[in-house]
């Protein structure tokens, strides 16, 4: 029983397994990003590495001294004690965030647009109370925009019935109003003082979402060159929910992490967060290496900084409300030592 090692589920549950078991999961996830994205695989040292951070029985682990990366939250401040103010300084003070975020329950940029001016002086005032660097951050969120949320036909019912050309066109219609939203509150939330912006889940309802996106950060950069801009994406790989979009010669559906973060940077983002979706039935060392295989390029090529979407279901973090430490340290360091991203 001395071979015997505890770990973790992409669900959370708490699992017995053996080195070799372990060692075997984590060569094979590596090789599944490999097959899927056609990018390098992990090199032997790296998976040597990544043995060795989950067979160790350390109820928390992290990175070495002078290893550490920039710590920046999206979803800071829901008001759990009294106010979003009050939990973005516990943010700050007891969690040592390096980096918040103010938004609204209703995560949607669409939604955003009704309430700016609410949503502008809670901006105000906290940055006259905080110190750390603060972004506002919704969701593109393109389907809102498709009935019966919103004007435009939904496409995700045309298309079923082949009225395809229809299904495509609604999208682009859609983007247009979901570009002119981001850019409208962007500029109500400069004015307000913010950081820095973040358009989180891009790419949620595939490439025209994430167009839209882009669209809204070229405009924005041109408008204040000085704001911050994150992208934070839906997933690993971009749905072609239209199929034939481009932005500046390049085809979005089927852009892997390392193809996003060049567009990205082309439209004028200052950070980028690959997400890396988390399978349940395999391991979280399974679950890291594939996502360790999937960004490291991305991290080697990038010109921005990457800060990699670590958290429920992401980035091999459990999909469970309340991740177990003992696996969000070993994801953290798993990801940091491996890729040399720049923060989490």
């Amino acid at each position: 029983m001395d071979d015997r090692i505890l770990t973790r589920m992409g669900d959370g549950s708490l699992v017995e397994t053996t080195r070799a078991q372990l060692r075997a999961d984590i060569e094979d996830g590596t090789q599944q990003a490999v097959r899927r994205a056609k990018v390098p695989p992990l090199e032997q040292g790296e998976l040597d590495h990544l043995e060795d951070i989950f067979c160790s029985n350390a109820r928390f682990t992290g990175v070495d001294l002078g290893d550490e990366v920039i710590l920046s939250y999206d979803g800071s401040g829901n008001a759990d004690l009294g106010s979003r103010m009050t939990e973005m300084l516990a943010y700050q003070t007891h969690q040592g965030a390096d980096m918040l975020e103010l938004w609204h329950i209703d995560y949607s940029y669409k939604a955003i647009k009704t309430i700016l001016s609410f949503e502008a002086h809670e901006m105000k005032m906290s940055q006259l109370n905080l110190t750390v660097p603060m972004q506002y951050g919704a969701m593109p969120d393109l389907g809102r925009y498709s009935k019966p949320d919103g004007p435009i036909p939904n496409w995700s019912e045309l298309m079923p019935l082949g009225r395809i050309e229809e299904a495509r066109a609604a999208q682009l219609e859609a983007g247009e109003m979901a570009t002119h939203d981001m850019l409208f509150v962007a500029d109500g939330m400069v004015e307000a003082g913010t950081d820095g912006l973040d358009f989180d889940t891009a790419g949620a309802a595939g490439d025209g979402d994430f167009l839209a996106t882009l669209n809204a950060v070229e405009k924005i950069r041109a408008k204040h060159p000085h704001v911050g801009i994150e992208i934070g994406m839906a997933s690993e790989f971009v749905l072609g929910m239209h199929g034939e979009l481009e932005y500046r010669g390049e085809r979005l559906a089927g852009m892997w992490p390392h193809q996003q973060v060049k567009a990205v940077a082309a439209a004028g983002g200052t950070i980028f967060g690959p997400a890396v979706n988390v399978n349940t039935r395999k391991s979280v060392a399974w679950n890291v290496s594939r996502a360790c295989t999937l960004v490291k390029r991305c991290c080697e090529e990038s010109t921005i900084p990457v800060h990699m979407n670590v958290g429920m279901g992401v980035g091999g973090v459990p999909m469970t409300a309340y991740p177990p430490v003992d696996a969000v340290s070993r994801v953290s360091k798993a990801l940091v030592d491996v890729t040399r991203m720049d923060g989490l």
